[in-house]
């Protein structure tokens, strides 16, 4: 089973980023955490790698309509958005909403997922247009 939706935007890394934040913010979404697994891991081990940025997105009502659901759902929260390079392309991968479905097999979570899957995907194509 996917567990990802993936596009791939022009434009530079840092483009793509701020492009990621708008195209987010117009869906509801706002940024929790934020991790630069690239200084991460340069800074703890010494390691050399593309540049790799997890943002951790929630919209607010569908995270409450998922809790409300599933008290446990916060193991799957926030939903993680990954901007990151291969070679000289740019790619935006999203979880896709539907793994919480999958992996909690509760039913009411169905319509939240769908929900949140509609934004991000929105915020993806907003990206891929080169718009936001």
């Amino acid at each position: 089973m996917p567990y990802d939706h993936t596009v791939k935007p022009a434009g530079t890394f840092e483009e793509t980023v701020e492009a990621v934040r708008r195209a987010l913010a117009d869906q509801g979404f706002g940024i929790l955490t934020e991790i630069d697994v690239q200084a991460t891991l340069k800074s703890k081990l010494g390691h050399d790698m593309e540049p790799y940025l997890i943002l951790g997105a929630c919209n607010p009502p569908l995270a409450r309509q998922a809790l409300d659901a599933d008290r446990s759902v916060g193991l799957l929260l926030p939903c993680n958005v990954v901007v990151r390079t291969d070679g000289n392309q740019v790619i935006v991968q999203a979880i896709d909403p539907s793994t919480m479905v999958a992996l909690t097999g509760v039913d009411a979570m169905a319509p939240v997922a769908d929900e949140a899957a509609r934004r991000l995907d929105a915020a993806l194509a907003s990206v891929a247009e080169g718009g936001a």
